[in-house]
């Protein structure tokens, strides 16, 4: 039988996760809950559905349609009870969690997230294969979280392998050991979410523990595996001195296999509309987006204590 796994998004022409011309395979599903994550429709597992209210033209048709009676009208407008929706989908009748979806006459409500098979993925992968090989590029698996699907990121990672396709994996290592050790000899590039070094602050934005994370660190540089690490800069919650000390002290300190890039990430708002899409608050409106000095700063900083650093778009 044929692996299938769940996953959001299938990108073509990617130039921002990892090098050269790439396809992003975006997993759907995350142990983690990032405060500042620019794609929450990758944390849960399972299509949900998001909602577009500049598209409504408030017919009320959704509201016919929802078994679980999820969905009411309210000054002309339809409005979601999510718990109701989350135990319709699968209680009630509405198996697809589409019912709603189909009957909207303007596209104001889409599905997210969809299940499909190892094949069809690399169908995907292989349509820019010339691209790759004049690049230097491959596919990266993304997410959401790839470590949380292991067996159907093992299934894509063989017919890379196969098909000698350079395939990243881009991981926030919140995983056992044991999902790592048995996927690292397939991975061609690991890039590696360094999110918040210090553990109360961790468990504070991020929602678990980092010790798995540090622990697969440190479990792949010991085997000599390639690491670009992906450090996201948040104003206010990753960028203070201990902060930036702790993670120059974490990555330098990687005996005999430092990672071989690392990636700043400058926080930006350009997913924050999507919280309201999916029914859901957004924890850090008050956060600015970082600008030039503030990053040069930072890098700056972070070159003194021995870390060079380069900048990429990121969340």
């Amino acid at each position: 039988m044929e692996m299938h796994g769940q996953v959001f998004d299938i990108r073509r022409y990617s130039v921002n996760d990892g090098p050269g011309i790439r396809t992003a395979v975006f997993f759907k599903g995350c142990p983690a809950r990032c405060a500042w994550c620019h794609n929450p429709e990758s944390q849960q597992f399972g299509r949900e559905v998001m909602c577009w209210p500049s598209k409504c033209v408030g017919c009320g048709a959704c509201t016919l349609v929802c078994p679980a009676h999820a969905i009411q009208m309210e000054d002309g407008r339809p409005v979601v009870d999510r718990k109701l929706c989350a135990a319709g989908a699968e209680g009630a009748g509405c198996s697809s969690g589409a019912a709603c979806v189909e009957v909207c006459p303007v596209g104001a409500r889409t599905l997210v997230g969809r299940t499909v098979s190892v094949a069809e993925v690399m169908a995907e992968v292989e349509r820019d294969r010339a691209f790759y090989d004049q690049s230097g590029g491959g596919v990266t698996f993304t997410g959401g979280e790839p470590l949380a699907q292991p067996e159907f990121l093992r299934a894509l990672l063989e017919e890379c392998r196969r098909s000698e396709v350079h395939a990243a994996v881009d991981t926030s290592g919140i995983a056992g050991s044991r999902v790592v050790e048995d996927i690292a000899p397939l991975v061609d590039l690991w890039l590696f979410d360094v999110k918040v070094v210090n553990p109360a602050k961790h468990m504070m934005f991020v929602g678990c523990s980092n010790q798995p994370a540090l622990d697969n660190l440190r479990l792949l540089a010991r085997r000599g595996s390639r690491i670009r690490a992906r450090v996201p800069l948040v104003p206010g919650i990753n960028d203070s001195p201990d902060d930036l000390r702790s993670l120059a002290s974490l990555l330098t300190s990687l005996a005999g296999n430092q990672p071989e890039q690392v990636d700043l990430l400058p926080y930006h708002r350009a997913g924050i509309e999507k919280y309201a899409r999916l029914g859901r608050e957004y924890s850090l409106e008050g956060v600015g987006q970082a600008g030039a000095e503030y990053i040069e700063s930072v890098m700056r900083e972070l070159a003194y204590l021995g870390l060079d650093t380069v900048t990429r778009r990121g969340g």
